[in-house]
């Protein structure tokens, strides 16, 4: 098989031919170098390479190219390599330029030129970028198929699910020929109904109606059983706190196990760009920011369990009892709940009529491309608001902003608040809020309230982003909340002199330790949390610390 092809496009013959010896020096024995010293030759370069069925794993391109920009020529390559990784090649003066850039052409990184030595500033972003590539699932047809109806809610649900747990697919609609050939060659031809779709066809030919997502998880290779009775630490919750606490707890040699209904990351794993977590200047797509951490707790040796709803916390003695819905249960001598939190509903009528088939709450990634050339509507003002409205305006043609407050200035991050003002395909309408819904099999009108009073508009989409609920009504007595749900901890629990309800010790409750020792809570779901990526990591990472505490006093 021929090597992947690096390719590099510059104007200046001098710092072409820099920058390809640069490469040739590293990645010579394992990759083809290509270069043009023209923007339109290199398209033409792509274009060959297409026709030959070769394979592009990265593109640099200088920003200042006559006739074509850096940016243009990039936005024409992804057409035909959409999974090779995009590099700028900048000077300093042009930065603005190449971080506007991140959202037009969704790009990787870019390179302050010069890059001496290389060993230090050029090689370690491009070994990153291919490491990524090398570990994106390219095929053009994948291997396990999803035939569903376009507005089936219970085929977006699985759909959503195979794609915030990193499996790839291919969705097929079953009113297609494809679809009806395999609904036909799966023995359903004509027994198949709404209520048997979707079908999923694994890669090993194996038929699934209608799963539920435990027996998906289980098909596709994802772990649902636990592999012992008995942790050192079980963390329940995958969002950025659990993986986090599950990085942290398997780093430092506790036996560790992660439970997480959905899919690791929570409601950030669904966030389209994460560009103020740290260490990320370019930044970070919730799914690969929740890939990383995922991989980096199993290589500590940490146990993730998907598909697992977990339905009870009891205390036995010095041991924690957490069961499951399914009947089962696992045992620890610490817990970490890190639950998150939930979009609230909207509270208008006929809109749950409709979830998952126009309707949404949260990123739902899997209908961007749906949305290609339509109008859509997302609902909220925080920074999970902005950063849909950023990345859906690059398919819609036109995204509406639903704000029930007078402006963005207090809810949303300024950075993102000034992508948005820059995108003419956003309009942000204030003072204003969704009050209905309707349609015939899915959404197709939503009635608006704002300051000229109620008006209705076409609407086949609707994202939602509003508020957020800890759900955690399943802890019951055993562990304290506030009157909203979320989790109590630390110096919140005592009041003066009063102490923790049972609280069996004579030491005062850790800072992240609930009213059961031993039991700590970190991220969303802790009362008064700072509702941030990073304070939620930070918080599992603490609460690891603290836990290392209690087993050495316990």
């Amino acid at each position: 098989m021929d090597k992947p092809v690096i390719m590099t496009v510059d104007d200046d013959p001098g710092v072409s031919r820099s920058v390809a010896r640069d490469l040739r020096r590293r990645y010579g024995q394992s990759y083809r170098i290509i270069r043009a010293e023209t923007a339109a030759q290199g398209i033409e370069s792509v274009r060959e390479l297409r026709l030959r069925g070769d394979d592009v794993a990265a593109i640099l391109a200088d920003y200042r190219m006559p006739q074509m920009n850096g940016v243009e020529f990039l936005e024409q390559a992804m057409d035909l390599y959409p999974y090779a990784r995009r590099v700028l090649l900048t000077a300093y003066a042009d930065t603005d330029a190449a971080i506007q850039a991140i959202n037009v052409v969704d790009l990787d990184h870019y390179l302050l030129k010069p890059w001496d030595p290389p060993e230090e500033k050029f090689y370690p972003v491009l070994d990153a970028q291919l490491d990524a590539w090398q570990r994106t699932d390219r095929r053009e047809t994948d291997e396990l198929r999803v035939v569903g109806a376009r507005w089936s809610a219970r085929s977006y649900k699985i759909r959503d699910f195979l794609a915030r747990n990193q499996v790839p697919y291919r969705w097929v609609l079953a009113d297609s020929p494809e679809g009806s050939e395999l609904l036909a060659a799966a023995g359903e031809a004509c027994t198949i109904g709404p209520a048997k779709l979707p079908l999923v066809i694994t890669a090993g030919g194996a038929k699934l109606t209608a799963p539920g997502t435990a027996e998906l998880a289980e098909a596709v290779g994802l772990s649902t059983a636990p592999a012992t009775d008995f942790y050192d630490l079980i963390v329940i919750g995958g969002g950025p706190g659990g993986l986090g606490a599950a990085v942290y707890g398997a780093s430092e040699g506790l036996r560790t196990v992660m439970v997480e209904q959905h899919a690791s990351g929570g409601q950030a794993g669904q966030s389209s760009r994460i560009e103020n977590y740290l260490g990320f200047p370019d930044g970070v797509s919730g799914s690969q920011l929740a890939d990383r951490a995922r991989r980096q707790a199993l290589k500590f040796g940490a146990e993730l369990l998907t598909a697992r709803k977990v339905t009870s916390l009891e205390v036995k003695g010095q041991a924690k009892v957490v069961g499951f819905a399914d009947g089962g249960s696992i045992a620890g001598h610490t817990v970490i709940l890190a639950t998150g939190v939930s979009y609230r509903r909207l509270n208008a009528p006929g809109l749950d009529d409709f979830i998952g088939s126009g309707c949404y709450y949260g990123a739902a990634m899997t209908e961007a491309s749906e949305c290609r050339d339509r109008e859509v509507y997302i609902v909220g003002a925080a920074n999970s608001a902005g950063q849909s409205a950023v990345h859906l305006s690059g398919y819609a043609s036109r995204v509406h902003l639903v704000v029930r407050g007078d402006g963005l200035e207090r809810t949303m991050s300024h950075y993102l608040i000034e992508q948005i003002s820059q995108l003419p395909n956003i309009e942000v309408h204030t003072g204003t809020e969704v009050v209905g819904g309707e349609g015939d099999g899915h959404l197709e009108r939503i009635t608006l309230k704002g300051p000229d009073g109620e008006r209705t508009v076409d609407a086949e989409w609707l994202f939602v982003f509003i508020g957020a609920e800890p759900f955690t009504d399943w802890l019951g007595d055993t562990v304290e909340r506030d009157g909203r749900g979320f989790i109590l901890t630390g110096p919140d629990l005592t009041s003066g002199e009063s102490r923790p309800r049972n609280w069996p010790l004579r030491r005062d409750p850790y800072h992240l330790e609930t009213n059961v020792p031993g039991v700590f809570a970190a991220g969303d779901v802790r009362a008064d949390s700072i509702k941030r990526v990073a304070s939620a990591v930070g918080e599992g990472a603490m609460a690891v610390a603290l836990v290392h505490r209690y087993l050495e006093q316990a």
